[in-house]
């Protein structure tokens, strides 16, 4: 009884047969697909963005952490690329083009892998993100050498040309690693902040979103402040450490601000949930030790509080280990792709009220075995056009 938020479907399909993304109208029916026309071998389609002329943004990239012991096969395609809508390549760059790039800018940095995310700007330029490998010697609990897997995120004008870069390993604190390590930072996401030119990026294996001082090409790449647990914030509305999100993919504003007092939500996976002292999860009357959750934070950066307006906790067929993501659309519902699902369907993606007890408008969920690495709305395949 209740009418979906008007638009098309982008779909983000992996790990299957297609190796495509897709646009579907609200009845599934496919509108629009890319299916790269040059040998892609070994290599994934990730992370379709529309650009403000009607482009599209994606990887063509292997497998973000299988550098560190199952590097990709020789060939395997790592690039980033620019179509249009008739599958036209407008412009690319390759991880050996850009390796070289570096070297000749004097960086002494040699990337591994483009992965999970590309996002352009506003003005044109390409926030992409790759990874990094950086050894050290008798880390505390790993004598020897470790071979230390990081993330890295460049900036690219409209020439593809370098103006930017972040690295994780300058940032952060290689000795905080709740999981996963020597995969150390695993990053899925990179948006930007419009109203103050920085960004909010998303470290899975930190289980944390972090605001990182871009100031729009200018910043000192310091982290301004740490979301989740053991972070920055207190969370109101929620228990902590519990109610953080753990393993999240896929944050987005959630208010037209994204400064000051602004929303902010993403999916979360739930894979390294941690419970209060004392409490085991999944006895008596403890909640299940896998679950996934989908929060919607009112971010106050005076306060330093994390205030959850919206939290629906999934049930158990729809825990989903890895991928997905979370956006509030126009009509103010709430959807989210519940990506890595334990069995068939291997992907639910779902547009429900924003409410206490939410109810479900509207379910999309794959029949093959790929799964829906991101699924989200747009008002069209053209820029300012509602459908």
């Amino acid at each position: 009884g209740q009418t979906p938020q008007a638009g098309i479907e982008m779909l983000n399909p992996i790990i299957g047969p297609a190796a495509e993304i897709a646009a579907t109208d609200m009845s599934g029916n496919i509108l629009w697909q890319y299916v790269p026309t040059d040998s892609i071998m070994g290599a994934t389609i990730y992370a379709p963005k529309q650009m403000s002329y009607g482009d599209l943004l994606v990887l063509i990239a292997p497998s973000g952490s299988t550098v560190l012991n199952n590097p990709p096969a020789p060939g395997t395609s790592d690039l980033v690329r620019e179509i249009d809508l008739a599958g036209n390549t407008v412009k690319q760059i390759t991880m050996t083009q850009l390796n070289a790039a570096l070297a000749a800018a004097n960086y002494n940095l040699t990337l591994q892998v483009f992965h999970h995310d590309v996002t352009p700007l506003p003005n044109g330029h390409w926030l992409v993100l790759a990874n990094t490998l950086k050894s050290f010697t008798n880390l505390p609990g790993y004598p020897g050498t470790t071979n230390v897997l990081g993330d890295v995120i460049v900036d690219l004008d409209t020439n593809l040309n370098i103006v930017w870069v972040w690295n994780e390993f300058d940032h952060l604190d290689v000795n905080r690693h709740p999981v996963n390590f020597p995969d150390w930072t695993h990053t899925n996401a990179i948006i930007y902040s419009k109203d103050d030119g920085n960004l909010v990026v998303s470290i899975r294996h930190q289980s944390w979103v972090v605001k990182v001082d871009y100031n729009n090409g200018a910043g000192t790449g310091n982290i301004l402040w740490h979301l989740g647990e053991g972070g920055d914030f207190k969370l109101i509305g929620g228990t902590d450490p519990t109610d953080w999100f753990y393993g999240q993919h896929g944050p987005s504003f959630t208010t037209a601000n994204t400064t000051g007092t602004f929303g902010l939500t993403v999916f979360d996976n739930g894979d390294y949930r941690i419970f209060p002292t004392g409490v085991t999860c999944g006895t008596g009357s403890a909640p299940p030790c896998l679950y996934s959750t989908v929060p919607v934070f009112q971010i106050d950066e005076t306060a330093m509080t994390a205030t959850l307006q919206f939290h629906q906790i999934l049930p158990a067929n729809l825990y989903a280990f890895f991928g997905g993501n979370s956006e509030v659309l126009a009509n103010g519902n709430v959807e989210y792709d519940a990506c890595g699902l334990p069995g068939a369907p291997h992907s639910q993606i779902s547009e429900v009220t924003n409410q206490a007890n939410p109810s479900t408008v509207w379910n999309m969920q794959t029949t093959s075995t790929n799964y829906l690495y991101r699924g989200y709305r747009l008002p069209s395949l053209y820029p300012g056009v509602q459908w």
